[in-house]
Parts: C-alpha cells; structure tokens; sequence
C-alpha cells in the first residue's frame, strides 16, 4: 500500500516537475522576448534623443537665422531711414539753391545796367584808400619816431636819477662821517684837557709825515702791549724758563705730530689712489658683466652703467636699460617684469666678479612671464656650473629646471613636513619602471 501511494506521489511530482519546467520554458521565452523588446526600445530611445538633438540644434540655427534676419531687417529699416532722411535734406537744398539762383541771376540783371558808374565810384574809393594809406604810415612814422624819443628821455631821466640818488647818497655819508669827525674831535679836545696839553703844541710836537691811520694802530700796539704786560712780577724769569721747556716739548710733540699728519695724508693719498683704480675697474667689469647678460635675460635689448659724477669717490652710478623693441629714456618707464629682470641682471653681474660658494634667491621670478622666467631659470643653471643656487619659488617652469626639489607640506592641521625629490633619481626611477 505505501508502495502503490509512493508510486502515485512520484507520478504526481514528475507530472508537476514536467508542469514547472514547461513554465520555466515559457519564462525564459517569455524573458527573451522581453529582453529583445527593451532592446529596441533602447535603440528606439536612442535613435529618438538623436533626432531631438538634431530637431534642437535646426531650431537653434533657425532661431540664430531668425535673429540674424530680424537684426539685418532692422539695419535695412534703419539706413532705409537715414536714406530718405538724405533724400529729404538733399530736396530742401537743391529747393534753397533754386531760389538762391534765381536772386542772383536777379542781382546780376539789376547790378549790369549801374556798373560804369559802380566802377567809377570803386576807384575813386581805391584812391581815398590808397591815400589814407599813405597819411597812416607818416602817422605811423611819426609816432614812432616820438615814441623812441620819449624811452630816450625816459632813458636819461632815469640815468639823471641814479646820479641825483648817488649824489644824496654821497652827501648823506659825508654828513654822517661830519659828525663823527666832530664828535672824535670833542673827545680828543676833552682828553688833551684831562691831560694839561694843549692842542697847538701837541700838533707842533709831530712830525710832518705823520699820518692819523699810522698812529692810531701805534696806539693801539702800545695799548695791547701795555694790557698784556699787566702788573709786574718778580717770579718771571722762572716762569719764562718753565714756559721755554714748555715750549721746546710742545715743539717737539708739534713736530711729531706734523709728521705723522703728512704720514696719514699721504695713506689717506694712497687709499684714495687705490679707490679710484679699484672702483673704476671694478665698475668696467660690471658694465661689461652687464652688457652681456642683460641680453640674455631679455633675448635682445641693451643696457650699460654711467657714473653721475666726475669725482670717482663721491660719484652716483645710474643704470640705463634699454629691452628689445622700445626707446625709453628712463628706467621708470620699465614694466614690473622688466625692473626685476634689469636687477637681476645688475645683481648677477657684480655676484660673478667675487661668486661665493652658494646663493639664496627669494621670489625672483614672481613678477615675470613664462618666457622671461624661461630665460631667467637657463642663465641660473648655466651660472650654476660654478655656484649653487637655491631659490624659493612658485613657478613649475622654474621647479623644472631644479636638481632637487624641496617642499613644505602640512598633511595634519598644525603638523609641517618636509617633503625632498631628487629629480635625477626620480627620471632613473621613472625610466626604470617604464614598460620596454
């Protein structure tokens, strides 16, 4: 019995196992189909979004030659415009000039039949003028003919002034000399006075060639001599020996002294000897540094040094700088790329008489283009043959031109880091890792 229900449940699972694959089948048909359609609906979706994009871009360009249309139709409208408006000036005119026309070939007619008398009456006023003509130049000629009398007379009025002026001028200063003659005189009178002497004899007393200049500085010597002396005193002779020695030592440290003035006058000599040749060949070797690199840097141009000064210990040098292509007078006139250019190349010029083993440059090329930092970073790596050279910048033209890379990075906040590349190992690196 369970053998015979086994049997049946067998035969009813297979029948339901042959069912399920049936469906199956019809599933996968059914996917298939489904697949195929959403297939060609893509392509339908695709082909669609084509032909919309295509109907956009044909409204675009029927848009754009609508615009186009419009814009020419109004520009027509609008010359049409001025067109008629030129019309309508040119008709006012030739309307003005008709009747313009017509009073003149009126005049004409009414001026031919006076004309003799017209003539006539032309020259007579071409003789009054002519005459009028002739009275004005005498008149003329007159007139300026006083005129240059009166500057004459101004002239001498003015010369007549000046001496009248000298002349009060002279008798005012003879006044003043007056009194103080008169007052000198009062004063010796009160003098001779205080001393019992009498004038007349005093007089008599002098000699003939005496003179009062000659005897006033006579007393004015024995006065100075009289106050020097001052009161007598008896420890002078020993004063006078200690003053000698004095004097001798004096002398003699005066002498040393003199000496070693001419020693360091003659140095001071020398140095300055030496100044001025050092400092002009000096100068020549600069100017001629900078002739040749400030081509370089600039791929053409000139530029050279000039002293200021004739004096080669006080003198000013100024530079002249002249890029490729313009006629400046004055470095001002230079762009902010061209004023860093000139200075490095003046800064180079005089680095290359006395290079030390290294040098630091700090933003140099921040103010110029790729080309003037092209030719800015080859005269570095052709200068560092000799020299090392470090530079900060931010310029990738200029970090190509590097040997060695070196960077501050922060990955962290408030944690810096140094970041090193040699740029020769990294091409090894690069070289080695690419495929053959």
């Amino acid at each position: 019995k369970e053998l015979a229900e086994n049997a049946q449940q067998q035969a009813a699972d297979e029948a339901a196992l042959k069912a399920a694959r049936e469906e199956l089948a019809q599933a996968l048909d059914k996917m298939e189909a489904d697949t195929q359609a959403k297939q060609a609906l893509a392509e339908r979706r695709e082909a669609a979004a084509q032909e919309l994009g295509e109907a956009r871009s044909a409204a675009q360009a029927d848009s754009d030659a609508a615009h186009q249309s419009q814009l020419s139709i109004q520009s027509l409208k609008a010359r049409l415009a001025s067109t008629e408006e030129a019309v309508r000036r040119l008709q006012e005119q030739e309307r003005a000039l008709s009747a313009r026309q017509a009073e003149i070939a009126k005049s004409i007619s009414a001026s031919q039949e006076p004309q003799e008398q017209l003539r006539a009456e032309l020259q007579q006023a071409l003789d009054e003028q002519l005459q009028l003509e002739s009275e004005l130049a005498e008149v003329r000629q007159q007139a300026e003919a006083a005129e240059e009398e009166i500057r004459a007379s101004e002239g001498q009025r003015a010369v007549i002034e000046e001496a009248v002026q000298a002349l009060r001028d002279s008798l005012e200063a003879l006044r003043i000399d007056r009194q103080g003659l008169e007052v000198r005189r009062k004063t010796i009178e009160e003098a001779l006075e205080a001393e019992d002497e009498d004038l007349q004899e005093a007089l008599a007393r002098l000699p003939e060639d005496a003179t009062e200049p000659v005897w006033e500085q006579r007393r004015e010597r024995l006065a100075k001599r009289l106050e020097r002396l001052g009161p007598i005193n008896l420890a002078a002779i020993e004063e006078f020996q200690t003053l000698s020695e004095r004097q001798q030592y004096l002398d003699a440290q005066n002498a040393d002294l003199e000496k070693a003035l001419d020693t360091l006058q003659g140095a001071i000599r020398k140095i300055d000897l030496e100044t001025r040749s050092r400092f002009k060949a000096t100068f020549e070797k600069v100017n001629d540094q900078l002739r040749q690199l400030f081509p370089k840097l600039f791929g053409g141009g000139s530029a050279y040094l000039e002293m200021t000064g004739e004096d080669l210990l006080d003198t000013g040098v100024s530079i002249m700088a002249r890029p490729p292509g313009k006629r400046n007078t004055s470095i001002h006139l230079l762009s902010g790329g061209e004023k860093a250019l000139t200075a490095i190349a003046l800064v180079f010029s005089i680095f290359s008489l006395n290079p030390s083993p290294f040098c630091l440059l700090d933003e140099v090329d921040a103010p110029l283009d790729d080309a003037n930092v092209l030719r800015y970073s080859e005269l570095v790596q052709e200068m560092s043959q000799g020299i090392q050279f470090i530079y900060i910048t931010h310029n990738k033209l200029a970090m190509e031109m590097a040997e060695q890379l070196m960077g501050i990075t922060m990955q962290e906040p408030g944690v810096s880091r140094l970041v090193t590349v040699d740029i020769e190992e990294a091409m090894a690196m690069a070289l080695a890792g690419a495929p053959a």
